[in-house]
């Protein structure tokens, strides 16, 4: 991965997108569906792309709203929906074209009260409520493209459970979009706009000392600064500050849709990605000031964690202490509940469950594959290395079924408050006892055919017994944790492992390894993945 000359610089004016061009090009350009770039593509958070590109574009939300309406009337869905936005550009022309749809199709839309910003975790948390408390079941809508670039839209369709919607339910809506789309929108029914209310903010803000030790933080004077990057959470932390009565400081309570206040990501472009030391730089720069400090994305379901003693920390290690932590302070949950881990996250996880005692979940890519779990108590945590995760309320029961990067964040607190140490303190504790794992992810040129191979490769398709210099104790194709597919590969041994997915969007596949054994070694292990994967690629 080559880093811009320019990665972790504030953006200059020569960045910033042009805000009524990116949002003129929604209403005026209109897809191809011969055109696959053009076509709506569900990956595992929703449609996301720029008008620019005609990837995000009127036609695509109206056909996508139809399509959800159809799916949800499917499905028996007859309760609210409710609709959240974030800070793109694109957000707010977009969430008007699917109140147009939903209302034209009959369905209650419940909208923030204060007609503001709404993260994911708060949409999740809203559907759930509502639920547990209604025999009719409430679905929703956040209109986000997450950490993406300020051109890009995205909207994503979360079902009765509350969670990121299923493959069946995302090809479904995909597919349906589609043939709307391909027929001239004929089947799309519009009309005024017509929505109600939902105070958002207050239940989710008002219910979070059921999930977190808030007296604790206060009790212990934690000193909090809060970047919310610009992005949906930006309301939120304020009012945690005032209700909960918390030393925090919103660091930067701007909203801008050109996100001129970020400095540029890895490849220059301007990106809320709170796990990147590139988009954090300025969080980071200003680490000694508080005791922690962290980050959101625009829809603040990623959590970025910023210590005076460690800086910003991987978000592999940070889940290797939130999962110790937390099973250790919370009284209230299952005993058997167990820790989830996608496939591709660090085997320091593995190490940590192994010590307490409790059963590890190992489950494909994808924050949807804990959500059964996070409903019945039979997961705690869940979490993806990618920043995200979520955890069971003090008393075990569910709290959201998405990625929540605001409990996250308010976790590190708690564990300094009660603990004394930062989370990067904990990690060197948890290196002390297990080792330093050395972790990467690399890309690998493949074309569309071997992406395709790779994707339905059998454990008897790779015939090497070694990687780098260690038997191989497993060959996977199908998660332990559920027996679904990963889509992909993984070769365990007993101090490394390395996966191999093909990317949804270029013709690479992406190498996730791991190494107990230092750099070096796992340099090793990534070398002679792409020898074990070309070799299964064989005909």
């Amino acid at each position: 991965m080559s880093v811009h000359s320019r990665a972790g610089q504030p953006a200059e004016p020569s960045d910033l997108i042009d805000v009524p061009r990116v949002v003129s090009r929604y209403y005026t350009g209109h897809p191809d569906p011969s055109d696959p770039g053009q076509r709506v593509a569900f990956g595992t958070s929703g449609h996301r792309g720029s008008s620019l590109r005609t990837a995000f574009n009127e036609d695509h939300i109206a056909a996508t709203s139809q399509a959800i309406v159809e799916y949800r009337r499917e499905q028996g869905t007859t309760g609210p929906l409710f609709l959240g936005r974030d800070t793109h550009a694109l957000s707010e022309p977009a969430q008007v074209t699917a109140l147009e749809v939903f209302a034209a199709n009959d369905v209650t839309v419940l909208i923030d009260s204060r007609d503001g910003y709404t993260p994911t975790p708060a949409v999740s948390h809203a559907i759930l409520v509502y639920n547990a408390k209604n025999a009719v079941k409430a679905d929703g809508v956040v209109v986000t493209p997450s950490h993406n670039p300020p051109d890009d839209g995205g909207f994503k369709y979360n079902p009765p459970n509350g969670g990121p919607a299923d493959t069946d339910a995302t090809k479904w809506i995909q597919d349906r979009a589609n043939a709307l789309i391909a027929d001239g929108l004929k089947g799309v029914r519009r009309t005024t706009t017509k929505a109600e209310k939902y105070d958002f903010l207050g239940t989710y803000v008002d219910d979070l000392p059921a999930v977190i030790d808030i007296d604790a933080i206060r009790a212990a004077g934690v000193r909090i600064g809060a970047d919310p990057l610009g992005g949906a959470s930006v309301a939120y932390w304020g009012e945690i500050a005032d209700r909960h009565r918390l030393d925090l400081t919103v660091v930067n309570p701007v909203v801008d849709p050109t996100f001129g206040f970020m400095t540029l990501d890895w490849d220059g472009k301007i990106r809320m990605d709170c796990s990147s030391p590139y988009a954090m730089a300025s969080l980071i720069a200003q680490k000694d000031r508080f005791q922690i400090a962290t980050g959101n994305d625009a829809d603040a379901d990623r959590h970025g964690i910023v210590t005076p003693d460690g800086g910003l920390m991987n978000p592999n290690h940070y889940l290797a202490v939130a999962i110790d932590y937390l099973y250790r302070h919370r009284s209230g949950w299952p005993g058997a509940a167990g820790i989830g881990k996608t496939l591709v996250s660090s085997s320091m996880i593995d190490r940590v469950a192994a010590e307490l005692g409790r059963t590890l979940v190992e489950v494909p890519v994808g924050f949807k594959w804990f959500v059964p779990g996070l409903i019945d108590g039979s997961i705690g945590f869940g979490g993806e290395e990618s920043a995200g995760a979520s955890f069971l309320r003090r008393d075990g029961s569910v709290w959201s079924t998405d990625k929540d990067g605001i409990i996250l964040d308010l976790l590190a607190s708690e564990i300094i408050a009660v603990t004394g140490k930062t989370p990067s303190e904990h990690y060197r504790e948890l290196t002390a006892k297990f080792g330093a794992p050395a972790y990467a992810r690399i890309d690998a040129p493949a074309t569309r055919e071997e992406k395709a191979v790779l994707g339905k490769l059998s454990p008897e398709q790779v015939t090497a017994k070694e990687l780098a210099g260690e038997p191989i104790t497993a060959v996977l194709t199908s998660a332990p944790g559920n027996g679904a597919a990963i889509g992909g590969l993984k070769v365990v041994t007993g101090s490394g492992w390395f996966a191999a997915r093909p990317s949804g969007t270029e013709d690479v596949y992406k190498i996730y390894a791991e190494s107990f054994h230092g750099p070096d070694h796992l340099t090793r292990i990534q070398e002679e993945a792409r020898a074990v994967v070309s070799a299964a690629l064989q005909p």
